[in-house]
């Protein structure tokens, strides 16, 4: 199977985003490993790790981005936060619920949820920290790797960013116009 590449993140566009928490039901249905029939007919409590906030007279998808120095694996106590393979990732068997990585993310990505029926193995039945964590649920007909809520949201506002890839499709932006600039003004010259 493909690989996620380092340093990946998840970019939403608040100017396409309807608002519609298309990607949060994506999201948390593709964490509970079912469809949303047997959701319901389980009566499973659905937790999605993004949310859709609404900011004046605009939705803004939210989630982690995965930071190169992320606040919360560094606030973490128990270590249930780390950065590994280019991802933030929680052990949430190390999770004890304390809420400190909440408490420092700059972007309010993290939701610390409590557990109805903890397993005996872990460390407190209080709550455990979610958060986006590129699930990759699917893998578009195209091979390409993708999250949920990116296949979800019906107006391609939350996208799949390979950092790299996306430098290099500005650079070849900047150098169109740069170019088309040239080109405006060496035709007004003659």
């Amino acid at each position: 199977m493909a690989k996620i590449k380092e340093n990946s993140f998840i970019y939403a566009d608040p100017q396409k985003c309807l608002g519609c928490k298309n990607c949060e039901l994506a999201c948390a249905l593709a964490h509970a490993g079912c469809d949303l029939q047997t959701a319901v007919a389980g009566k499973r409590q659905l937790q999605p790790r993004n949310s859709v906030v609404k900011a004046g007279d605009m939705f803004m998808p939210i989630q982690c981005r995965q930071c190169e120095d992320a606040p919360c694996a560094q606030a973490c106590p128990t270590g249930a936060i780390r950065q590994e393979d280019g991802l933030v990732k929680i052990n949430e068997q190390n999770c004890v619920g304390c809420k400190v990585c909440s408490m420092v993310c700059p972007f309010g990505a993290i939701v610390v949820t409590t557990v109805p029926n903890a397993e005996p193995n872990r460390k407190t039945k209080r709550g455990k920290a979610l958060k986006c964590d590129l699930c990759f649920s699917s893998i578009r007909k195209d091979g390409q790797l993708t999250c949920a809520c990116v296949e979800a949201c019906p107006t391609q506002a939350v996208m799949l960013v390979d950092p790299e890839g996306y430098r290099t499709k500005i650079l070849e932006a900047r150098a169109k116009e740069l170019a088309k600039a040239h080109s405006v003004a060496k035709q007004k010259r003659a």
